[in-house]
């Protein structure tokens, strides 16, 4: 992308900005995940007593270490589980979090996965039970190899939400979402330095 993806824009608010408070309208706390351009990010990240930040050193070797990041700031023995979701969706409405709740309640699967007309995609959650299989899940797969382990772990949460399936990675993907280019492109020794995820 060439720019932090939690500074794009969506409307009025950044990417992290519209992600938490659509968490946040379901969910009693968030954890964000920062590595990349932290010192960019953090600000951006709305004031709030729900909100925790954790910072992952470790950024550069992919999704996998944010999520592991993330379970690790988890030490409240009564967390049943973790949603976890990406900051280059940031259009998820608050009802797909709602329905993967919804759906992990009636199921009892420890995974429950969104579903946009038969496609996978973010949110994901994953039953306490399941953390120590993501903390030691190989970097080179990521979580999806917890997610394919099993099938009969995992429950789907069919959604009315193209924003399940909608990566934006590029400035023609945003573009074809409607939405702005980045507003500024990195200085080059700054682009070389963070693989921003």
């Amino acid at each position: 992308m060439g720019y932090p993806k939690p500074l794009l824009r969506l409307g009025d608010r950044t990417f992290v900005e519209a992600i938490v408070t659509a968490m946040l309208e379901v969910l009693p706390r968030v954890i964000v995940v920062i590595g990349a351009h932290a010192d960019r990010v953090r600000p951006a990240i709305p004031s709030d007593s729900r909100i925790s930040v954790v910072f992952n050193p470790n950024f550069e070797r992919g999704q996998l270490s944010s999520i592991q990041a993330g379970l690790g700031a988890l030490r409240d023995p009564d967390v049943a589980g973790a949603l976890i979701h990406l900051s280059d969706h940031p259009m998820v409405l608050p009802a797909t979090f709602r329905a993967l709740l919804d759906e992990q309640a009636r199921s009892s699967r420890p995974i429950v996965v969104a579903r946009y007309h038969g496609r996978r995609g973010h949110p994901v959650f994953f039953a306490r039970a399941l953390f120590k299989e993501l903390l030691d899940a190989p970097e080179d797969r990521g979580a999806r190899v917890v997610v394919d382990a099993d099938p009969e772990r995992v429950a789907y949460a069919s959604v009315d939400d193209p924003g399940v399936v909608l990566d934006l990675d590029t400035p023609e993907d945003l573009e074809r979402a409607g939405l702005a280019r980045p507003p500024e492109p990195l200085a080059a020794g700054d682009a070389a330095r963070h693989n921003d995820r």
